[in-house]
């Protein structure tokens, strides 16, 4: 074997000596990510809990990206790209909904051993998370009160709550598109949540009886994706949280059990589903 046949063999060795901290860390801040978590019981399930909330932020930070992304691909009439961009959140929602494995199993006296750390913390108060409803059309302005303390959420959140959702920006292309949609509908107030409207249904009725490739269609079908996954989000919480503490009230407040079981009862782009029933 030749002296040059050798070296090709030879496993290159990585480049270790740097003068400050990694390229990588430079680029992802696993050491700002790694220490982010401040646990405040003894019991070791709560660094289970916090960081799978922290991971949960992070998801919930990329998926409102993609729709926002899909939403201004929408207002300049470019579909492949907002479906593009539904489709990585597809994915994303699938790597969130995962996110409930960890906690899916907690029994109530697991929880209870370390419950008194969140104090009046509750998801509900998760500003990103107001944000991923926002743009499915889920508006209440109620819902900025808590961040007042925080002005650059807080003027995050009322920006979002004032833009058109994704939904709404889905009816005004179908409009541009010569579907029919309603006036009504199209100069709604933006910052009130979402109404269902037959007008709306009997237009994604004719879209659905029409050709499968069009591009309204597969739009249609990569929002239903996005839709059911948002629903087992809903309904994983749920589940998650009826046994980890039953019928309780929830922290910070809320009804706990009740008002996710109201949540969960949503349709998200309810015209997609009900049009099903006329095609």
């Amino acid at each position: 074997m030749s002296h040059e046949a050798h070296e090709l063999e030879e496993p290159s060795t990585p480049h270790l000596d740097f003068e400050g901290t990694t390229p990588y860390e430079d680029y992802v801040k696993a050491d700002v990510l790694t220490h982010l978590q401040n646990t405040l019981s003894d019991d070791p399930g709560e660094m289970v809990f916090l960081v799978t909330t922290q991971v949960m932020e992070l998801w919930f930070t990329v998926i409102v990206h993609e729709w926002e992304t899909a939403a201004r691909a929408l207002r300049s009439d470019d579909v492949p790209v907002a479906v593009d961009a539904l489709k990585r959140s597809v994915r994303e929602l699938e790597a969130l909904n995962a996110s409930w494995r960890p906690l899916g199993q907690l029994t109530p006296a697991q929880f209870n051993s370390y419950r008194a750390a969140l104090g009046e913390g509750s998801g509900f108060q998760s500003a990103m998370y107001r944000r991923m409803e926002f743009l499915l059309g889920e508006k209440s302005a109620s819902m900025l009160v808590p961040h007042r303390g925080a002005p650059r959420v807080h003027a995050e959140l009322e920006k979002a709550l004032h833009e058109p959702s994704l939904y709404d920006e889905v009816l005004r292309l179908m409009a541009r598109r010569g579907h029919a949609i309603p006036q009504p509908v199209l100069s709604r107030d933006v910052s009130q949540r979402y109404v269902p409207s037959a007008e709306v249904e009997a237009a994604w009725t004719a879209v659905y009886s029409g050709d499968a490739g069009d591009e309204v269609a597969r739009l249609g079908e990569a929002l239903t994706d996005v839709a059911e996954l948002v629903w087992r989000w809903r309904n994983d919480h749920l589940v998650a949280t009826r046994r980890a503490m039953g019928s309780k009230a929830g922290t910070g407040g809320s009804a706990g059990v009740a008002w996710l079981e109201k949540r969960a009862q949503k349709n998200v782009f309810p015209e997609l589903w009900t049009a099903r029933s006329h095609v």
